[in-house]
């Protein structure tokens, strides 16, 4: 039994020593505002009071050791004073009548101490009358114009050092946003927190036509008193473009793959087509693409007044283009990036052997080895000089056929007039080699 009733008073013991130290507030129109700060203030909390007229302020002790208050200012605790007025209320609690605003607080309980700082929001009471915005075109920023107050909440930390309490007001606005995903430009609501009141703002000038909300604090809020303005509609200047260049696929299995070409490189063997889109904020006015010889774009040599445009190139060096694009008035202006378009060099190669009924698609088909050829004409006889096949296009090839049928082996010839995108011609001419693996002219037409 004995051993029961050590045990529960261990019990009580421990229970009391794990009672939290309690700041509580009696009075006043609302409820308080609990604020916890950072460590390195010091500080276990700041609590905001609507209004300080009239609301006491308690502590509820966990032990029962003496309990003695103290007081600071902007010197911090090490300047504390011992707090005037402070009474007993009951064998647990300890009471200021008269919370005294805007200071800080040190509750000393044995060798445990609280520090808090009490704020009177009466004397930093937000107000929000209008909002509006200059009339002065600004291509990338928007300055707002607040009619109010709100002074800022300052606190000092034990060791004396100014801090200022977040206000978290809220300015919320549309916008444009790109989205990868969709090729677009969507619109967003935007919300940005700002810490403070502040007489002026400003914000990243939206991509389109809006209001602008400004409302807060945090504390109102949380009384359900929040104050709200909204400015008349913002007209945008401000622009934005994204751009693309996508190159049309040509899967030719003869023509040779320029080496300054690859999959994040635009150009390579000519023709090479590429479509140029760009996509445009709202108050884009004034579209073009440009295509220049230089980087710099010091002198330019085409335009096109057009969000899109499609490009066959068939002119070997290198070009450049760019999105150039304007609001109404000119003021605003955007460039893309530069797409550099580099053509290769031409190339034209011919083999002299193949065998139309060997190995299926392997060396079945006779085609000549090219890059940047744009234009092509091949005639291919036969040893009497009948034309045998007519190729207007160095992507086609011969496939060892005549009328439908297949010619008998031995020796035909090839004439060759071309032009590469360099401007290089060519004639060629030389022998073709058919092959027989198979020793079977089955269905040959009989044409040597």
């Amino acid at each position: 039994m004995k051993s029961a009733i050590v045990t529960l008073v261990f019990l009580a013991v421990a229970l009391l020593k794990a009672m939290p130290q309690q700041v509580s507030f009696v009075g006043g129109q609302h409820a308080v505002y609990e604020d916890k700060p950072a460590a390195s203030t010091g500080l276990d909390c700041i609590y905001v009071i609507y209004d300080c007229d009239g609301v006491s302020m308690n502590y509820t002790q966990a032990s029962n050791a003496a309990v003695t208050w103290y007081t600071y200012g902007e010197l911090g605790g090490g300047y504390a004073t011992v707090a005037d007025g402070v009474v007993r209320v009951d064998s647990r609690t300890t009471q200021l009548p008269q919370v005294k605003a805007n200071c800080g607080y040190i509750i000393e309980e044995g060798t445990t101490r609280t520090y808090v700082w009490v704020v009177n929001y009466a004397d930093y009471h937000l107000s929000l009358n209008a909002i509006s915005f200059d009339n002065e075109r600004d291509c990338g920023t928007a300055r707002l114009n607040v009619d109010g107050s709100g002074p800022s909440i300052v606190y000092y930390t034990i060791n004396g050092a100014m801090m200022h309490l977040d206000r978290d007001l809220t300015l919320s606005y549309r916008t444009l946003e790109w989205n990868d995903t969709n090729m677009a430009w969507e619109e967003t609501q935007v919300e940005s927190a700002e810490e403070d009141f502040d007489a002026v703002m400003a914000v990243q000038a939206p991509y389109c036509n809006t209001e602008f909300t400004l409302s807060g604090d945090r504390f109102l809020r949380y009384w359900n008193m929040e104050e709200t303005v909204t400015s008349d509609t913002y007209l945008t200047s401000a622009i934005a473009v994204e751009t693309t260049a996508v190159q049309e696929e040509r899967a030719v299995e003869n023509e040779q793959k320029d080496d300054a070409s690859s999959e994040s490189s635009l150009g390579g063997s000519a023709p090479v087509t590429i479509t140029f889109t760009a996509y445009c904020t709202d108050a884009m006015a004034h579209a073009e693409w440009q295509m220049a010889r230089d980087a710099e774009f010091a002198d330019i040599d085409s335009r096109f007044a057009q969000d899109e445009i499609t490009q066959t190139f068939n002119e070997g060096g290198t070009f450049y283009y760019r999105f150039y694009g304007a609001d109404s008035s000119g003021e605003c202006e955007t460039t893309s990036e530069t797409y550099t378009i580099t053509i290769g060099e031409s190339v034209l190669e011919c083999p002299n052997a193949f065998s139309p009924q060997g190995s299926e698609g392997i060396n079945d088909e006779w085609r000549v080895s090219y890059r940047s050829i744009v234009e092509f004409q091949c005639w291919i006889f036969n040893r009497w000089g009948v034309e045998i096949c007519h190729l207007t296009d160095p992507s086609q090839g011969w496939d060892g056929k005549y009328k439908g049928k297949y010619v008998k082996s031995g020796v035909y010839f090839y004439v060759i007039e071309a032009r590469g995108a360099d401007g290089k011609e060519y004639k060629l001419s030389g022998d073709i080699n058919i092959l027989n693996y198979t020793g079977i002219d089955n269905g040959s037409s009989g044409i040597e």
